[in-house]
């Protein structure tokens, strides 16, 4: 996904199936954002929070059923 003018792509991987991410992650949305994305592999449910401090974005993903 391409990042906008004010996003920044943030990679990781999908903590069900290990498929490489590319967030596109809103530096705007908040300090702290938190939302759902399904993997585009394996379909699962992947829980993303986003904490933003300055021009350091943090990026945690984890299963939804932990």
């Amino acid at each position: 996904m391409p990042a906008t003018e004010y996003a920044v792509n943030v990679e990781s991987e999908c903590p069900y199936c290990g498929e490489p991410l590319e967030l596109a992650v809103d530096e705007f949305g908040g300090r702290r954002q938190a939302y759902v994305e399904d993997c585009t592999v394996c379909c699962r449910p992947i829980e993303i929070h986003v904490t933003v401090s300055g021009d350091d974005v943090d990026v945690r993903v984890c299963r939804q059923d932990e």
